[in-house]
């Protein structure tokens, strides 16, 4: 057996009308084509939904209080447009690390959805820093 790539997540909430405004926002994924289940949710895709397959699942009504956590801890996405994307996030108030990643200088976004999972975006070491990024996020920031 080979794994090949990562095919999707699945995000579980008790609101699904939040939870989609985010990632559709903050990540321009696009709800689409989904098979129809029993239980609400939705399927998104990347690339503002040009992408040939759903990475993200999110699934609502199900209960996430009799849920134990699981041992995944964040969630990673590869974009472009790093100074943009920490201007939604300030403009919006939400809460956000950038750091870069020693020896490769890869610029690493972290950030909470409406659900309490952290989201990860890295973005090429090329990118410039965001105006005001401070210089923990150009000299390489805590570990998250």
């Amino acid at each position: 057996m080979t794994v090949l790539a990562c095919n999707h997540f699945t995000i579980l909430t008790d609101d699904l009308p939040a939870t989609l405004a985010f990632y559709e926002e903050h990540l321009n994924l696009k709800a689409g084509a989904r098979p129809p289940f029993t239980f609400p949710g939705a399927w998104l895709y990347a690339d503002g939904g040009k992408g040939p397959d759903p990475i993200l699942h999110i699934v609502a009504g199900i209960g996430r209080e009799r849920l134990v956590k699981g041992v995944i801890d964040h969630v990673a996405f590869t974009g472009r447009g790093l100074a943009a994307a920490v201007a939604k996030l300030k403009a919006r108030g939400v809460d956000y690390e950038l750091r870069r990643l020693p020896a490769y200088g890869t610029w690493q976004l972290f950030f909470f959805d409406p659900n309490g999972a952290r989201v990860e975006i890295d973005f090429d070491a090329a990118e410039p820093a965001p105006a005001q990024a401070g210089d923990a996020a150009r000299a390489g920031a805590r570990a998250y």
